[in-house]
């Protein structure tokens, strides 16, 4: 069945082809480790996830690199401003290397409560400087670089559709506001290569180089880490819609100008994650929830997250509130309550998948990703006149790539003592249509961390 997906290259949805046959090389820009990831942040992993888990769902086998990017991301939009690893550093009065191994296992706790598949390989900025150093070398002797003051810089304007990717108005823009120029840069779109360590101050991650002692620009990180783990399989990449105008476009230009060959057949970006009153949630607005104070806190089971991501499309902003995930918290205990009724009923897993709501479903996930419309197919299959049997074994297919463990819903603890009296309460009082005190019980059960859903089959009760 064809895979088609939306390339930003292109501006258009394209069919899948990778270069090598049943093989996909796949590099996702992972985090910057000087904080916390937020949930906004988590939203593009997600999406990403779906991407891999839709590949192998249609018989790809993929090679995942994901870059952790531990020096050389500046606070500024064009090269200018303190790394955001030194700054961590200082704020938190630890070393820079302390925060970035602090916060890429914060990372990596985050995306196993997401359920989120890991690499095939994670990599660090400061494991490949030798790598970054060639490729610079390489620029170097092509002419494509110039010294300035404070390091070595991508001549853009040697580049040919230096904004292809963009499709910015180069002769237009200007360096951003909220940044100092830098007079030495021959364009305001030119890049840092390579920064020097500034005279009279030694930073805590700094490397000696043929043009002197610094550290390497964010974006010369990802070209050389997917050149030298994905080589010639550089099917699709991926990040946030951010990476888009500055990050992704310096990576195409520096990528080609170092090779002569096209650098990702694919770019794929998911949209920001919107809160209340419209802005994105970004760290540099102060407005960022992450997944430990958002969920974990609360007793609120992460992959409500998930399962709210799944119901708008990865190009269309996502809206945060505290409806929309009581929205999401109902919707993915309704369905684990209609998989536990058919897996009530003796089924084996994975013994019977109906081939037409599979169709139905692949179809969904081979248009771009359309999980709204995947969503809707479970359902719909879930409420069909098949046997228990099929919407078992189905379901838990359709949760290969949905990633919501619902096979594992019968491992769930059962329920304490305390909780199990004001159950069997409230059952009774069910029964004796004794609704005031149904309600009363229903809240004192909810207070004690525990979600209630009556169904027509009866009460269901989970942690929240």
């Amino acid at each position: 069945m064809k895979l088609s997906l939306y390339n930003s290259l292109t501006r258009k949805k394209q069919e899948f082809k990778p270069i090598k046959p049943a093989a996909v090389g796949l590099y996702t820009c992972g985090p910057t480790v000087y904080n916390y990831a937020h949930i906004g942040n988590l939203r593009t992993y997600i999406f990403e996830d779906i991407l891999k888990r839709v590949l192998i769902y249609n018989g790809y086998a993929v090679r995942h690199v994901m870059n952790i990017t531990d020096v050389g991301h500046l606070t500024g939009d064009r090269d200018m401003g303190e790394d955001k690893m030194e700054a961590g550093a200082a704020r938190e009065g630890k070393s820079a290397w302390d925060i970035a191994d602090l916060y890429t296992r914060s990372f990596k706790k985050d995306i196993k409560h997401l359920n989120i598949l890991v690499p095939d390989v994670w990599v660090k900025a400061t494991d490949t400087i030798p790598e970054q150093i060639a490729l610079v070398r390489i620029l170097e002797e092509k002419g494509y670089t110039y010294r300035t003051a404070d390091g070595v810089y991508f001549d853009t304007s040697k580049f040919k559709d230096y904004n292809k990717l963009s499709h910015q108005d180069l002769e237009a823009l200007k360096e951003g506001a909220r940044v100092e120029r830098n007079p030495e840069k021959r364009n305001p779109t030119d890049f840092a290569l390579w920064k020097f360590s500034p005279q009279g101050s030694k930073r805590q991650m700094e490397w000696d180089s043929p043009w002197g002692v610094g550290f390497p620009g964010w974006h010369l990180e990802c070209s050389a880490m997917s050149m030298k783990f994905l080589g010639e399989q550089l099917d699709i990449h991926c990040g946030g819609t951010d990476h888009i105008d500055v990050h992704h476009t310096n990576e195409i230009a520096q990528s080609e100008a170092a090779t002569g060959k096209p650098f990702f057949n694919f770019w794929m970006h998911g949209a920001f994650l919107i809160i209340q009153g419209g802005k994105k949630m970004a760290k540099s607005e102060g407005n960022f929830l992450t997944l430990e104070n958002a969920f974990l806190e609360n007793d609120t089971n992460p992959l409500v997250y998930r399962f709210a991501s799944f119901l708008t499309h990865y190009r269309k902003p996502m809206e945060y509130s505290d409806e929309s995930m009581e929205a999401a918290r109902n919707g993915l205990l309704h369905l684990q309550n209609q998989v536990r009724q058919v897996a009530a009923a003796g089924v084996v897993a994975g013994q019977d998948i109906n081939a037409e709501f599979k169709c139905k479903f692949t179809e969904a996930l081979n248009d771009d990703l359309n999980m709204p419309r995947a969503m809707a197919t479970v359902q719909e299959m879930l409420k069909s006149t098949i046997s228990d049997t099929q919407k078992y074994g189905t379901i838990l297919d359709f949760d290969r790539v949905l990633g919501l463990r619902l096979d594992q819903l019968d491992q769930a603890q059962a329920l304490p003592e305390a909780v199990q009296k004001l159950v069997a309460a409230r059952q009774q009082a069910r029964q004796d249509k004794d609704f005031a005190t149904s309600d009363q019980l229903r809240a004192e059960i909810e207070a004690l961390g525990y979600q209630v859903q009556d169904t027509k089959d009866g009460m269901a009760v989970v942690k929240k």
